[in-house]
């Protein structure tokens, strides 16, 4: 009898891992394929093997699922330091990662939603300003400090700058553009606020 007391479990069935991933890798897929607006929890449901009540027992409505799926896709940004050497390390993989036609997909249906369904940006924006918000400041203020920004630049107004450069690529440039030429609109824009080269023999000098 004490052996059944220890191992009874709380009321109600246990939740499923799988469909939880399930659910939520459906939610994800649906949002960049088609937008907030469009996807639904019966979508949702069905792309995911799962009745609308499996999904309605974990998520209160889409936009509470849809939240859910954008921490889930990117719950490890605000916990890995990307640990970039210097700017160009940096955009280099900014260019990678933009590279990707589903990345890019994903930003342009979040900012599309700003107005209907803003807790998504939000999200998406809390994920990622985090711990990598701080290490684009830190290769930012290291590079000014190195003497290869003006010594007066304002760091905090650059990244919002050159967060807009992002949302302005993934909205205007073409979705196949190899990786260099990401990465050297974002040197090109760092040019214009006084970014200037060393000579290789001296840097790390």
């Amino acid at each position: 009898m004490t052996g059944a007391t220890r191992s009874a479990r709380p009321p109600g069935r246990p939740r499923s891992q799988e469909a939880d991933l399930a659910i939520l890798a459906a939610a994800l897929d649906l949002l960049i394929e088609q937008g907030a607006a469009q996807t639904s929890i019966e979508q949702v449901a069905r792309r995911a093997g799962v009745t609308r009540a499996t999904v309605y027992r974990r998520f209160a409505d889409k936009t509470a699922l849809l939240v859910r799926a954008l921490e889930w896709a990117n719950h490890d940004h605000d916990t890995e330091l990307p640990g970039w050497r210097d700017v160009e390390h940096m955009f280099a993989d900014w260019a990678a990662h933009l590279a990707v036609p589903r990345n890019r997909r994903l930003l342009r249906r979040l900012f599309g939603s700003v107005d209907d369904y803003p807790e998504l940006v939000l999200t998406y924006r809390m994920v990622n300003g985090g711990r990598r918000a701080a290490a684009v400041r830190e290769v930012l203020c290291r590079t000014r400090d190195l003497g290869l920004l003006p010594p007066g630049l304002d760091v905090p107004v650059v990244q919002e700058m050159l967060s807009a450069a992002v949302v302005n690529h993934v909205a205007l440039h073409p979705d196949d553009e190899d990786p260099g030429r990401i990465a050297a609109y974002f040197m090109a824009i760092m040019k214009q606020f006084g970014h200037r080269e060393v000579p290789g023999e001296s840097r790390g000098t």
